[in-house]
């Protein structure tokens, strides 16, 4: 909430209708903060499950995915709050401590999220195109030590944030809402953290990630000539890259152009009501869309891979014998294309010995 003006001492009144004037929104989209819950709740679960259970943090990859599906269950708790915030009209009755924490980890787990994200298509990176270089750096230690410091500044750009945000009543629609107060003094920081949240939070990472998807596409089809009968591996990789980029930018484009739009509206460059309530009204619905990458992530960087599949169908029967047997986890994005990087780099011929790499 935002564009709020000082009223009487019975609360504060709003220049422009900042909750949109379409009411199915309260019905809706608790719905679909619902059906995020339940299928990311299971989806995740199920990654920690084979990870820890069956396959072990002997990876980077591991590590980083399952740091990926660990911040995306700490989100999804809060999901309920945010669907009864929602569906009672923008009411909030928790309190300003869990107004300040809900906010705070929603931010949080964007920044974990996509650093994770950007972490692992630079391991993906380093493993299908530098396989023997990288082996030094690729290492169990690292890979703690990057999601250590991810964790760190993740939660370090979202405490300003939850730190300014608090509950306000509004004296028009007679709610109390968790949201920013517009003030004159707050008005630059606004737009910085909007800026940042922009920049870090979106424009940076994807152009890291595009980056080294289309260095490991480039690599991919070099390896055409050199392993002629990995075709449909090589096909089955350039999915996989393709589906998780895709996943990434859909999901939070529309959210980030709103949230551009919003600081717009910030530095009064937008003072339209008309544009501001049309802001207001799209954002809880990009919103909903940017926490579907929460159930996304499981989709795509885990049951996507067959060797996820056959581990999850195996998890009942882990044990300590049979888990030095067990592949790591792997997806079509990894295991496979790195077939085609050991061609280029070790002039690897033999099928047998390929089906070994991950």
């Amino acid at each position: 909430m935002e564009n709020f003006t000082t009223g009487p001492l019975m609360g504060l009144d709003l220049r422009c209708n900042m909750t949109g004037s379409h009411n199915f929104i309260f019905t809706f989209i608790p719905v679909v903060y619902s059906c995020n819950f339940i299928i990311g709740i299971v989806g995740n679960i199920m990654v920690v499950a084979v990870i820890y259970f069956c396959l072990k943090l002997k990876t980077v990859s591991n590590i980083f995915v399952l740091n990926l599906a660990i911040s995306d269950l700490t989100f999804l708790l809060t999901l309920p709050i945010w669907a009864i915030y929602t569906a009672t009209g923008y009411q909030w009755p928790f309190g300003s401590f869990l107004c300040k924490a809900i906010a705070g980890m929603a931010l949080f787990n964007l920044y974990t999220s996509i650093f994770l994200l950007t972490a692992l298509s630079i391991d993906r990176y380093l493993a299908i195109v530098h396989p023997v270089q990288s082996r030094q750096c690729r290492t169990v230690v690292y890979g703690r030590v990057t999601c250590v410091l991810v964790w760190v500044v993740a939660l370090f750009l979202s405490l300003p944030t939850a730190a300014i945000r608090r509950t306000h009543f509004i004296q028009h629609s007679n709610v109390t809402v968790c949201g920013i107060l517009d003030k004159e003094e707050l008005r630059n920081v606004l737009a910085a953290l909007s800026l940042m949240k922009g920049v870090l939070g979106f424009l940076l990472p994807i152009t890291i990630i595009l980056t080294c998807y289309c260095l490991i596409g480039r690599a991919l089809l070099k390896a055409r000539n050199i392993q002629k009968n990995s075709k449909s591996n090589r096909d089955e990789a350039l999915s996989m890259l393709t589906a998780a980029v895709l996943s990434f930018f859909l999901c939070w484009a529309p959210h980030q152009i709103f949230n551009f739009m919003n600081m717009l509206i910030t530095i009064k460059v937008i003072t339209s009501c008309d544009v501001i309530e049309v802001v207001d009204t799209g954002l809880p619905f990009t919103i909903c869309i940017a926490f579907f990458n929460s159930c996304m992530n499981p989709i795509v960087y885990g049951f996507v891979g067959k060797n996820f599949r056959r581990s999850l169908l195996k998890l009942r029967r882990c044990s300590s014998k049979s888990v030095a047997s067990h592949p790591t986890l792997s997806t079509k994005m990894s295991s496979l294309s790195y077939r085609n990087s050991e061609s280029i780099h070790l002039s690897v011929v033999k099928t047998s010995s390929l089906s070994q790499a991950t």
